[in-house]
């Protein structure tokens, strides 16, 4: 698995082995969100073991993350044709939240790349697996 984010042209953030975490951030979101989720994430066993089975967390082993900043995934879909992104955090209320949860993933021991809050990127991931999931 490998990913990086590239805005203008230019990379600005790309890792190895480990998990590129798209991160939305809610309205209702607090600083105790972010906290609670990288600490689940760092050691959600979502890796295989040499039996080949999900036993391993990131910590586990030493993999990186690729947090990008996503209020697309906030949206509400159930009526019309057209998302609505209102229940998104405004950028002044996500971008903290973002930095929280970066701090707190490096705080327990993951190297942490980012892309740039705010700007037009392009994501790019080879998948492995392929392991999607859906985390709150």
């Amino acid at each position: 698995m490998r990913a990086r984010v590239v805005v203008a042209g230019a990379t600005v953030g790309a890792i190895g082995p480990g998990l590129c975490l798209l991160l939305g951030v809610g309205a209702e979101d607090e600083s105790g969100d972010a906290e609670r989720l990288a600490e689940k994430i760092a050691r959600l066993r979502i890796f295989e073991n040499d039996a080949g089975k999900f036993d391993l967390s990131l910590l586990d082993i030493g993999g990186e993350a690729l947090v990008v900043s996503q209020f697309t995934l906030i949206a509400d879909t159930t009526q019309g044709n057209r998302p609505s992104f209102s229940d998104a955090a405004p950028p002044e209320q996500a971008e903290p939240l973002y930095e929280v949860f970066c701090t707190s993933l490096r705080a327990l021991g993951v190297v942490v790349q980012t892309g740039l809050f705010g700007a037009r990127m392009q994501v790019e991931l080879l998948n492995d697996g392929p392991v999607t999931l859906v985390l709150s």
